[in-house]
């Protein structure tokens, strides 16, 4: 692996962007639709997922070289992730401009009293403690170059829904909400933009074929996308603290 040497380096083969951005879940879906918005706009990218082929073919989406693409295999529910995540990429690239923790997980809908512990446990770790301890991380080294930096948290309306069948995952977005709310306040003065996105329905895999469902009316990934990069490209005295996401009509539609 490049050292953070290879960012200056004299041989122009090697030459890096000066802007790094890292995204979680970037093999598919909103974290592959955010990583090609951004390295449309010239970033480099340290590409995190479980899944190696997925994140290749990002990878090859993006149009990006392998030197400017860093792939990191990573479950971000376990305990160290957060921290091997980040240092992974200061470690290749020798800094960190943006971080965009897209990564997320529910189980279908389920009652809570059929909830198991572990997957309890699943949800609370990948939508909010990692979350948090990648922006705590990209946060420090982000403060320590002092030359500010963006961290985008990607939430869910089902935060401000709290459906049935949701109320861990409600929960866990809900508190990735207060969590980017008060990490702004604490933030702004390093010059740090601190934004949440809260998406209704996305037309991803990850939401099952169902008859209640009009597909062609729910939001894609592009959509999620292009508010990423609003905030990204915002000027620097404005940060979008909150952006909310709604399809134009409802794709909720009766069943006769």
């Amino acid at each position: 692996m490049p050292s953070a040497s290879a960012r200056t380096s004299d041989d122009p083969n090697q030459e890096i962007a000066r802007q790094v951005a890292v995204v979680t879940g970037a093999g598919r879906g909103v974290g592959r639709a955010v990583a090609i918005a951004l390295a449309e706009a010239g970033f480099s990218l340290c590409l995190a997922a479980r899944t190696q082929a997925e994140l290749e073919e990002t990878r090859a989406l993006s149009g990006l070289p392998s030197e400017r693409s860093l792939i990191v295999l990573i479950d971000l529910a376990a305990e160290e992730a957060a921290e091997h995540l980040i240092g992974a990429a200061v470690d290749y690239y020798g800094c960190l401009d943006v971080l965009v923790n897209n990564a997320g997980w529910a189980p279908p809908r389920t009652p809570l009293i059929k909830m198991t512990g572990a997957d309890q446990d699943r949800i609370i770790a990948l939508n909010l403690r990692a979350p948090i301890a990648l922006a705590r991380l990209a946060a420090s080294h982000m403060s320590e170059r002092n030359e500010g930096g963006v961290i985008v948290n990607i939430a869910s309306a089902a935060a401000r829904r709290m459906g049935a069948g949701e109320a861990i995952y409600a929960a866990a977005k809900a508190g990735l909400i207060a969590f980017t709310h008060a990490s702004f306040a604490e933030l702004r003065e390093r010059h740090i933009k601190t934004s949440v996105i809260i998406p209704g329905l996305i037309d991803t895999g990850l939401i099952p074929v169902n008859k209640r469902l009009d597909r062609t009316l729910m939001l894609r990934p592009a959509d999620v996308a292009a508010a990423v990069m609003s905030v990204v490209a915002a000027p620097s005295a404005v940060c979008p603290l909150e952006l909310v996401l709604e399809p134009q009509r409802d794709p909720l539609r009766t069943v006769r």
